[in-house]
């Protein structure tokens, strides 16, 4: 069944603030937690209205005081309107705020740009200390709402609008571990998010018909980065592709460059939304086919760049060294 990996938040919270005093859920007027969810929570729950900035700082304030806090706002707000706040008080102190911002990528794209976060991953990755997770369906948020009960430091949970299909069934999620959802020699292929991992994994069992083998990673956890499994798959491969619902820079694709440039270069393709903002308006499926973050254009990728390379006469891996 198809779950909102919002909700599928709000309700691991709510679970986890029965048993657990100190945590306490700040909202600014989202709209996840109605009234009767509000009353479940008790005092453990406060909304501060449309004030991103004063969110962060409030949170912070309670967690150095010793409480956990979940801060509800949207991405896009969070990794522009608050982010002095989330750089200044909470990722300088490293404090244990949990920074949940729903409306990720394109999944307000019925608000237009402004309500878009096309940014958010490469702003929150390059901040010290910041965990910056990107949970590809419901049940992988529900396991990192609770794997963070553990976590030190700031967390940053991108988050969707709507109902989005279950990946299917893989290794269990963890924070800071890369899941290997199919393995292949020929190519890899790395994404994050819901659209853009169920896209890969077709785009796999297409080019598998054609002959060409292909390691399938849900990068969930941006940072920290699983060096080590992304380094490991892009051994024996020619080629490594990045699909994502962001702009090409500074997000995944930037990480996995970044990491192969130093640890195993290979040649790097980066998919994603093109250098411009978006154009139109509508809901998330029409923009992530509008603008071809899809199963056909990694296929399609994947194929001119290892023609290009027959045509060139080179066969081997060390091509792109």
């Amino acid at each position: 069944m198809n779950r909102a990996t919002r909700e599928a938040y709000r309700e691991t919270l709510l679970g986890l603030l029965r048993r657990h005093p100190e945590l306490i859920c700040l909202d600014t007027d989202t709209g996840l937690f109605s009234a009767d969810h509000a009353a479940a929570a008790g005092d453990q729950y406060l909304n501060l209205g449309i004030a991103e900035h004063a969110l962060m700082g409030v949170g912070a304030g309670m967690a150095a005081s010793g409480r956990v806090p979940f801060v509800n706002t949207m991405a896009a707000f969070a990794a522009s309107r608050a982010l002095e706040a989330i750089k200044i008080d909470i990722a300088y102190n490293r404090l244990p705020v949990r920074i949940m911002a729903t409306h990720g990528g394109l999944s307000a794209g019925h608000l237009g740009p402004t309500h878009q976060a096309l940014e958010d991953l490469a702003v929150m990755r390059v901040l010290p200390g910041m965990t910056v997770v990107v949970p590809a369906d419901a049940a992988a948020t529900e396991a990192f709402v609770e794997q963070s009960m553990h976590l030190a430091g700031p967390l940053y949970v991108r988050l969707g609008r709507k109902p989005t299909p279950a990946l299917p069934p893989g290794p269990p999620p963890v924070i800071g571990q890369a899941q290997t959802l199919r393995q292949g020699a020929d190519v890899v292929l790395v994404s994050c998010g819901p659209y853009p991992v169920l896209a890969c994994l077709a785009a796999a069992e297409t080019l598998a018909g054609e002959g060409v083998e292909a390691t399938v990673l849900n990068m969930h956890t941006l940072r920290p980065f699983d060096t080590r499994t992304l380094v490991a798959a892009a051994g024996p491969a020619r080629l490594v592709v990045t699909l994502e619902e962001h702009w090409r820079g500074g997000g995944l694709g930037g990480a996995v460059a970044e990491t192969l440039a130093e640890a195993a270069p290979r040649r790097v393709l980066r998919l994603g939304l093109p250098d411009h903002f978006v154009d139109q308006v509508g809901n998330q499926e029409h923009l992530v086919a509008h603008y071809d973050l899809t199963a056909e254009r990694v296929v399609s990728s994947v194929r001119a760049a290892l023609d290009s390379a027959a045509r060139c006469g080179r066969t081997d891996r060390k091509e792109y060294h």
